[in-house]
């Protein structure tokens, strides 16, 4: 028997591992929260990770798509990272982040000063992704 087919990593555990969340707690947390779905329903973090699934996960703005294409259980590097998970979001959703972002910073007139601490952590968290 093959020890990698035997690996049936944590969800969370999984996330993390391949990057998609800088930490394994941020990833538990967004399951919790019901940010990961996995065929439509809210996935709690000690889901077992199977290839060949596809995991959502809703951002502020977008919902991102990756299909699961290797198993792991260790953080590795990006590059790395790359072959275990295939970024399937559609094209559209991007396009979406876009116009919000254009939209909220294309607001402001010249000449009407800074930013409100509340208009700045707009635009900020736009500028996470």
């Amino acid at each position: 028997m093959d020890p990698k087919n035997d690996i049936k990593p944590r969800l969370d555990k999984w996330l993390w591992a391949v990057r998609v969340f800088k930490t394994r707690s941020m990833a538990t947390d967004a399951c919790k929260k019901g940010k990961i779905f996995i065929a439509g329903i809210a996935a709690k973090p000690s889901h077992s990770v199977k290839e060949g699934e596809v995991i959502e996960r809703r951002e502020s703005q977008i919902t991102r798509s990756f299909k699961v294409t290797g198993l792991l259980e260790k953080r590795v590097s990006a590059k790395v990272a790359v072959n275990y998970m295939e970024e399937i979001t559609p094209p559209e959703e991007f396009k979406k982040l876009e116009s919000a972002r254009t939209a909220i910073i294309g607001v402001r007139q010249r000449g009407t000063g800074r930013p409100t601490k509340k208009e700045r952590r707009d635009i900020e968290k736009l500028n996470k992704f």
